[in-house]
């Protein structure tokens, strides 16, 4: 029997399999605490970031407020739209690879709507199933009904945006559904027509444990992304059992994601993803054979 909501496959949204993602994180957008520059100079700043990135040999680009902190919660203001819009445009004429958005902390919808606007493949949602307490406040309800009624709303071309979510997140006290285990969260965000599943580290920059992304590959079929902690000497490792890596931190002077982009890090990285073709975790093509 056919999936009710059949997800979108990895290569036609990165362009491949054991794919890795960059992430280049907006300077402080106009509104929040630390803004300090103008809408223009953000975008120029993220399209010589992602022309790095890109020259490096990334599959793809995911951009994101890190800098907005502290984040508000699901709804932001409309400048942090218009902003994030510009340079996710700009980024989009500077460079082919796809792109993706996340708008802290679970502006969901908005990240959407940018991504429409901006032509890119994916978002990248917090929250989208199951409740949780984040550092940001409660996420009290889980977004994937009003999301996935955003995208259908904006139109075939919004249908095509790829929705990769987190589960059990980091920066996330988990207390409230203490009682459910990874696997169920993945297995919820597949019931409820995620495209992928994010797993990840307790933070920011803290690596995400291999038995969590196995068990979510058991869990469900969606494909399963590396969200936190992705490093030169990880990445091969990450790639024999997640369909896909997302690094930010390592890419960075020290390993520090608000420091500037070093070329000798981001090129270690490349090298290592890309040193040979990782053969798949044998638990993991175990349990594909079995399915």
């Amino acid at each position: 029997m056919a999936h009710p909501f059949p997800p979108r496959s990895l290569p036609t949204v990165l362009g491949r399999d054991q794919a890795i993602i960059a992430m280049v994180h907006l300077p402080a957008l106009p509104g929040s605490p630390r803004s300090a520059l103008s809408a223009r100079a953000i975008a120029q700043h993220a399209v010589e970031e992602a022309r790095i990135l890109a020259a490096a040999g990334f599959d793809a680009i995911l951009l994101e407020n890190m800098h907005d902190a502290p984040y508000l919660m699901r709804e932001v203001g409309t400048e942090t739209v218009a902003a994030f819009t510009r340079a996710a445009c700009e980024v989009r004429s500077a460079v082919e690879l796809p792109l993706g958005i996340q708008i802290l902390a679970g502006a969901n919808r908005a990240a959407l709507s940018v991504a429409l606007a901006a032509e890119c493949s994916f978002i990248r949602a917090e929250g989208f199933v199951f409740a949780a307490v984040a550092d940001e406040g409660l996420l009290h309800e889980a977004d994937a009904g009003p999301l996935l009624r955003h995208r259908r709303s904006l139109g075939s071309v919004a249908e095509r945006i790829a929705i990769f979510c987190d589960i059990k997140k980091k920066h996330t006290a988990n207390a409230i559904s203490a009682d459910t285990s990874l696997a169920d969260h993945a297995q919820g965000a597949e019931f409820f027509g995620a495209d992928g599943v994010i797993v990840t580290g307790s933070a920011t920059g803290v690596a995400t444990p291999i038995a969590d992304l196995a068990a979510a590959r058991k869990a469900c079929k969606l494909p399963v992304l590396a969200g936190s902690g992705a490093t030169a000497a990880s990445v091969h490792e990450l790639l024999t059992v997640a369909n896909a890596v997302i690094v930010g931190s390592d890419l960075k002077r020290d390993g520090v994601w608000w420091n500037p982009l070093d070329r000798v890090r981001i090129d270690a990285f490349v090298r290592a993803a890309r040193s040979s073709t990782p053969t798949m975790h044998a638990s993991v093509a175990s349990d594909r054979q079995k399915s």
